[in-house]
């Protein structure tokens, strides 16, 4: 068979994963010209033309099908470079005629005109080698600890992270990528999580319903410019997560709606064709050209645009039949059950080729359900990913600070329950974009109580956060405590760092991050129980816990947080001649802390430990060195 050949056939077995080099645009010069080679799968197509600038769009040039399962191939001469030129293929089906953008496109502007645009630049000049070899050293398991290294996470919304005050403009990848690398360094980030940057016509949607998957948004910029904001990152030392949304797509008409006249890229069963909720079409992940398109396109990310990462939207929506659907709506699999069997199938074959490839990728499952096996190796019946976010640790949680702390020792679980199931998945610790919208409030306006007390609440639940076993996520904005819910059409509100406690409180999330990645004990054994062991998980009446966390060495820090709005004593049980000296704590500690000495009665040891409403303090076995104090 010949490349063309094989391309066709890997295609449509599933199993090409480099389909953007076989389908969309490519160029090749031929006697001094420049060769376009078009080609789009559209089998129940009656004919497909291309509409462009260069060619007109009221005359489509014809294509010629080139194979029995419908991959459709026009190769167009031009005397000069069409690159940038935008175009759309003209589809006639028994439905009508549909003018549709590439699929495969690599740029597109967008809109609700979605024209592609020709983009074969091959120009730019990576300079991230160091950051490569980094990841690869980090990302890693020593055989019985999995990713022993701190990973911190900055959840971000591109349009809305900053604009420009004149005229509420976006910030440019390159604008951003001048800004962002330092500003994520001095916090004590190691790596950003962008809300999905692939092209999408509304901006309401935050981006997760992707028209052109291929495409980096258009908004900011153009390819290279999005690969040079990475670049910029990885020379920072921040490594680049991109949310990615391979569930479903938006009914747009230039999209992948009905791309042939008829459902194509999505499920042909009303039963499982459209989600309720969202308005969007679910891709039929059984279909075997699907398979191709979606994993080609997570690769072609990390290989052409080197992220680190993905992090998987709304993945309980892919393998629940009955998700967002009443009895009735929907059919159970051959087995019986509500498992959709072919999403799982289709999530083990990703995350094999991903990491097959990049061994050292961050895979992340955004998965709401108790679906049994996410983080664990396909080999051993697992999704194959290698984290998850805990949302029902969040979702407990918030519940928690906005109960009056008179009512919390009813509500204790909510500390001390995620500790049940913390190894069962490997846990990303998230607060993000989706809990400060909506009437939810934003993370410092959860808290119950005065202003003073939101801001002393807000820091112990961070600290909370920072050492429970498992990665670390925070939403942009949370770490000023910004008061206003989350916006999607404006700025942050980055005139609240001109107030004190903003201020105050963006300087302590940064010494916490800091504390966080300088202490192996809070990162280095995540995913085992061997990493954690309580102290005191059951004093409800008093809304106190304490813990330690243990590094590999089998040091250990000792954490206590009291989440009461009164001043609580607490014993914990220690070692014979072991003293405590606090190392960090979030700013409302009784001076006595700064040594705690070791009591015994009988033949146990305990320490005496006196929290102050709503604080939180990290201790160490006894040394000289001076504790933070913010």
């Amino acid at each position: 068979m010949s490349n063309t050949e094989l391309g066709s056939y890997y295609f449509h077995q599933g199993t090409n994963f480099r389909a953007y080099e076989y389908l969309g645009c490519s160029l090749s010069m031929k006697d001094g010209k420049y060769e376009y080679t078009f080609r789009t799968w559209a089998p129940n197509a009656k004919s497909v033309g291309l509409i462009s600038d260069f060619s007109g769009w009221h005359r489509a040039v014809p294509f010629s099908r080139v194979t029995d399962n419908g991959i459709w191939e026009l190769k167009y001469l031009s005397d000069r470079s069409l690159e940038l030129s935008p175009y759309k293929f003209r589809i006639k089906s028994r439905k009508g005629t549909h003018d549709k953008g590439d699929p495969y496109a690599r740029f597109s502007r967008g809109g609700a005109d979605g024209a592609s645009l020709i983009f074969t630049d091959k120009s730019f000049k990576w300079e991230d080698k160091r950051w490569l070899e980094h990841r690869k050293k980090t990302i890693s398991s020593d055989g019985k600890y999995y990713i022993s290294a701190p990973i911190n996470i900055y959840e971000m919304h591109f349009g809305s992270f900053m604009r420009h005050e004149e005229d509420n403009r976006y910030y440019s990848y390159s604008e951003l990528a001048d800004i962002l690398p330092s500003y994520l360094k001095k916090l004590g980030y190691t790596h950003v999580e962008f809300l999905p940057l692939q092209e999408h016509p509304f901006d309401g949607s935050w981006g997760y319903q992707v028209c052109s998957f291929y495409a980096p948004t258009s908004r900011f910029g153009t390819p290279n410019e999005f690969r040079h904001l990475i670049n910029s990152l990885h020379k920072a030392g921040i490594g680049v997560i991109m949310d990615w949304v391979p569930a479903h797509f938006p009914k747009d008409e230039w999209g992948l709606y009905e791309f042939d006249g008829t459902p194509l890229y999505e499920y042909q069963g009303k039963d499982r064709m459209e989600s309720r909720s969202w308005g969007t079409r679910f891709f039929d992940l059984g279909r075997e050209e699907i398979q191709s398109f979606l994993i080609s396109n997570a690769l072609y990310f990390f290989r052409e645009f080197h992220i680190d990462g993905l992090r998987v939207d709304a993945v309980a929506s892919m393998i629940y039949l009955d998700y967002d659907r009443d009895p009735g709506e929907w059919h159970p699999n051959h087995l019986g059950t509500n498992e959709n069997l072919e999403a799982t199938a289709f999530l083990r074959k990703l995350n094999s080729a991903i990491f097959g490839e990049f061994p050292d990728a961050l895979m992340i499952a955004e998965e709401s359900g108790s679906f049994g096996g996410i983080t664990k190796p396909v080999d051993m019946g697992g999704l194959g990913f290698n984290m998850k976010w805990n949302m029902g640790w969040a979702n407990d949680f918030y519940a928690y600070v906005k109960t009056d702390p008179i009512y919390r020792k009813y509500h204790h679980k909510a500390l001390n329950f995620p500790l049940m199931y913390a190894f069962t998945e490997k846990y990303c610790m998230p607060i993000s974009h989706d809990e400060v919208v909506h009437g939810k409030g934003s993370f410092v306006n959860k808290m119950f109580g005065s202003l003073e007390d939101k801001f002393a609440q807000a820091r112990a639940s961070l600290l909370l956060m920072m050492t429970y076993p498992g990665k670390k996520m925070l939403f942009m904005g949370t770490e000023y405590a910004q008061f206003r819910e989350w916006d999607f059409d404006n700025s942050l509100e980055w005139f609240m760092l001109e107030y004190p406690n903003h201020k105050a409180f963006r300087e302590y999330v940064a010494a916490l991050n800091f504390f966080y990645l300088d202490h192996s004990e809070l990162w280095d054994i995540d995913f085992d129980e061997d990493g954690f062991r309580w102290l005191l998980a059951d004093e409800a009446d008093k809304n106190v816990v304490a813990y330690r966390r243990f590094n590999k060495k089998g040091e250990y820090l000792i954490v206590a947080i009291n989440f009461s709005g009164g001043t609580q004593t607490v014993r914990i049980p220690t070692e014979k001649g072991v003293r405590l000296e606090a190392k960090f704590d979030t700013g409302r500690l009784a001076p006595e802390h700064k040594d705690i000495k070791i009591s015994k009665k009988g033949s146990e040891y305990s320490a005496e430990l006196v929290l102050s409403p709503f604080s939180g303090v990290i201790y160490k076995k006894y040394s000289s060195k001076k504790r933070i104090k913010i």
